[in-house]
């Protein structure tokens, strides 16, 4: 894009050499990755009788029939957010998980109104970026909630501000379960519902995201302000080894 674009339009504030037409190519991947995609599935309780595990085992279960490759991460054994070194076994294992997938699916209870801090932690402990690899970063994500009482959205509506703050691609379908007790079977298998359409639902939306997304994510992501204080910061230390040579 020229000076005189950015003039004939009025966008005065606007650095040119960092402003970058939308090229519609980049969105269509010519070499698609030829293995399944890859979904990573958290949960956030520890009970014997977990219904957010029961409704990720529902999902990994869609996800496989249609053609995904899935891991479920065991948050048992996850230490605290800060209490640990990143090398512990089960933060590396997570992290290593995070960055095998190429799109996530979270499930919480609700407990007091909020997710639990179980599946927090779990996020918690994947940071934006290690070294040159953003974990996260333009993958697609879908959540699900499970409640011990009516039908709810509060920790849906707290997973889905912490997937827009790590720059995940959120879908906009979701699955909130009410009174989860009554919708598995003692087999921890959900009953038939509508309630369990909207699961189906749920993860064929993530699955046609994650196959739109997948080896897009660096394009999706690139963002103006970024490549302009990359930019200026190259320069500034052009500038600085200049004065030195001198």
């Amino acid at each position: 894009m020229t000076e005189l674009d950015l003039a004939e339009y009025g966008l005065r504030n606007i650095a040119g050499d960092d402003l970058k037409p939308i090229v519609e190519q980049r969105l269509v991947v010519p070499d698609l990755p030829a293995h399944p995609p890859r979904v990573l599935l958290l949960y956030g309780s520890l009970r014997e009788r977990s219904y957010s595990r029961f409704l990720v085992l529902e999902a990994e279960r869609l996800l496989r029939t249609f053609g995904a490759e899935t891991r479920i991460f065991n948050p048992s054994g996850l230490p605290l957010p800060d209490d640990a070194e990143a090398g512990h076994p089960k933060v590396a294992e997570l992290r290593d998980l995070c960055a095998w997938s190429e799109a996530q699916v979270w499930c919480s209870p609700e407990r007091h109104g909020a997710m639990t801090g179980i599946l927090k932690s779990q996020i918690d402990w994947v940071p934006l970026s290690v070294g040159a690899i953003r974990p996260t970063q333009g993958k697609a994500l879908a959540l699900m909630q499970v409640s011990g009482g009516s039908q709810s959205f509060n920790a849906l509506n707290q997973m889905r501000v912490l997937g827009r703050w790590i720059r995940m691609v959120t879908i906009p379908n979701q699955s909130s379960v009410p009174r989860a007790y009554q919708e598995f079977d003692e087999e921890g298998r959900m009953k038939p519902s509508p309630l369990y359409d909207r699961v189906v639902d749920v993860m064929e939306e993530l699955m046609k995201f994650t196959l739109l997304t997948r080896g897009q994510s660096g394009y999706l992501v690139d963002r103006y302000s970024e490549r302009k204080a990359a930019r200026e910061k190259q320069s500034t230390a052009e500038t600085a080894a200049l004065g030195v040579a001198r």
